[in-house]
């Protein structure tokens, strides 16, 4: 397993039109990605328990990346971080 930590940095956080965006990322990703943000966690390829999560800008998040292809699917997923939120 791979993860990483990101802090959020769009104004309004993870919102409906990013969190789809990371769902389709998550999804073409190949792996198995999962958000976790203090004691609670959503996978990121379910658009309502990732919303549900209520993560605000400002919010440090972990990503942890396993399965098939987690050095490569790890890799895009925080430029994906990086680059939307």
């Amino acid at each position: 397993m791979k993860s990483f930590q990101y802090v959020i940095t769009d104004p309004v956080g993870i919102h409906a039109r990013p969190a789809g965006e990371l769902v389709n990322a998550a999804q073409a990703c190949g792996a198995d990605v999962t958000i976790r943000v203090g004691d609670k966690s959503a996978s990121a390829k379910k658009l309502i328990k990732l919303m549900g999560l209520g993560i605000k800008q400002g919010t440090e998040v972990t990503v942890e990346v396993s399965g098939e292809n987690e050095e490569a699917a790890a890799a895009e997923m925080e430029k994906f971080f990086k680059e939307h939120l």
